[in-house]
C-alpha cells in the first residue's frame, strides 16, 4: 500500500498534541489531512485547522465540517497543557528562550506559534505563562516543489529573494532548493550552507529532513551563521529563511563579498509591497540579489506569481 507522505507529516504534527485531540485528528481522511497546513489550539474553543485560504473544525469520529457547531471538539485548559508539555518535550524550562520569542520549532521542523501572558522587565520579555492557545504549523517536505523556479531560474548567476506571504510555499521551496543544488538534481553541484536558525528549516538536523549533500548550522543566528560559513565550509550558495534585519542585510552583503550566492526569504504579499517596507529595500541595496521571485496566496503554496530580474526589467 503507498505511504501518503502528506498524511504522514499531519500525523507527526498530531501526535505531539495530548492523546485526546491526537487520536481525534487521526481519524481525519488521509485525503483532508494532505490538505492541512495548520492545526489550531484556543482554550474554550474548537479545534480548528487551517487549509489554504480556508478555516476548518473537526468533529469526534474525525469528521471536517466548516463551521464551529456544536458537534466539533473543544479544546479544554487540560488539552492546552498537555499538549505544550509534550511540543516541548517535557522541559518547558529548556524552552524558555523560544517561548520568549513566541514560538517553538520541534524536531520535525513543525513551529509553534504560542499566545500566553508575557511577563516584561525593562522593556523586554521575560516569561510567558498562562498558554491559551497554540498554533501548530505542518512541516512538510516536497520533493520537486523547486522545480519551476529551478527551470526558470538556473544555472543562477546571482542571488535569489524568494517573497510571499505567510503559508505560501516559501520554506518548502526552500528546502527543495537546498536539497537539489547540493546533490545536483536539473542543476549543477554547489557546495550549500544552510543557516537554519531556528531549526525550522532543516527539522533542526535530526534526520526529518533530506538535506542532500548541503552543510546545516542549526541554531546560528543568520547574521553569525553566513559569517562562519565563509570563514571555515567555502560555500557557493548560502540559503536562509525570513531574513530582513539590519544584522541579517550586512551578512548578506559580505556572503556575497565573499563570492557566495544567497537565496533567502522574506514576507512581502507583492513586489509593490516589498518594496515599501525599509528592512526589505536594505536587503536588495546590498546587491546580493539579481531575482525576487514573488509566490502566490496560500491557497495555491509554492506557485510562482512573478519573477523580477533586477535592474533587467521584469521577467
Amino acid at each position: 500500500m503507498e505511504v501518503n507522505k502528506d498524511a504522514e507529516y499531519f500525523n507527526e504534527a498530531a501526535k505531539m498534541i495530548c492523546g485526546e485531540i491526537s487520536s481525534v485528528l487521526m481519524k481525519i481522511p488521509d485525503s483532508r489531512k494532505s490538505e492541512i497546513q495548520e492545526i489550531r489550539l484556543r482554550c474554550g474553543r474548537p479545534v480548528a485547522l487551517t487549509s489554504g485560504t480556508e478555516t476548518l473544525f473537526v468533529c469526534s469520529d474525525g469528521g471536517i465540517i466548516y463551521s464551529p457547531a456544536p458537534r466539533a471538539v473543544i479544546t479544554g485548559k487540560h488539552h492546552i497543557f498537555e499538549s505544550f508539555k509534550s511540543i516541548c518535550g517535557y522541559s518547558v524550562y529548556s524552552k524558555q528562550s523560544e517561548i520568549i520569542s513566541g514560538f517553538i520549532t520541534a524536531e520535525n521542523g513543525c513551529r509553534i506559534g504560542i499566545c500566553g501572558t508575557a511577563s516584561v522587565k525593562a522593556g523586554e520579555i521575560t516569561a510567558v505563562t498562562d498558554i491559551t492557545s497554540m498554533n501548530i504549523r505542518i512541516s512538510r517536505q516536497v520533493f520537486g516543489a523547486a522545480d519551476k523556479m529551478i527551470s526558470r531560474l538556473f544555472p543562477i548567476s546571482g542571488g535569489i529573494l524568494i517573497a510571499g506571504p505567510p503559508g505560501c510555499g516559501k520554506t518548502t521551496i526552500l528546502r527543495d532548493l537546498a536539497y537539489n543544488i547540493s546533490i545536483g538534481k536539473s542543476t549543477k553541484i554547489m557546495r550549500t550552507c544552510i543557516i537554519d536558525e531556528r531549526g525550522e528549516l532543516s527539522g533542526g538536523n535530526k534526520g526529518k529532513i533530506d538535506t542532500g549533500l548541503a552543510d546545516v548550522q542549526v541554531g546560528y543566528p543568520k547574521s553569525h551563521g553566513i559569517i562562519q560559513a565563509i570563514r571555515a565550509l567555502s560555500p557557493q550558495v548560502i540559503i536562509c529563511d525570513e531574513v530582513g534585519t539590519d544584522e541579517d542585510a550586512s551578512a548578506v552583503a559580505k556572503g556575497t563579498n565573499a563570492g557566495a550566492y544567497i537565496i533567502a526569504t522574506v514576507h512581502a504579499g507583492s513586489y509593490e509591497e516589498l518594496m515599501h517596507r525599509s528592512q526589505a529595500k536594505k536587503l536588495l541595496e546590498t546587491g546580493a540579489f539579481q531575482t525576487v521571485v514573488i509566490l502566490g496566496k496560500p491557497d495555491k503554496p509554492g506557485r510562482i506569481e512573478e519573477i523580477i530580474k533586477l535592474n533587467q526589467g521584469n521577467n
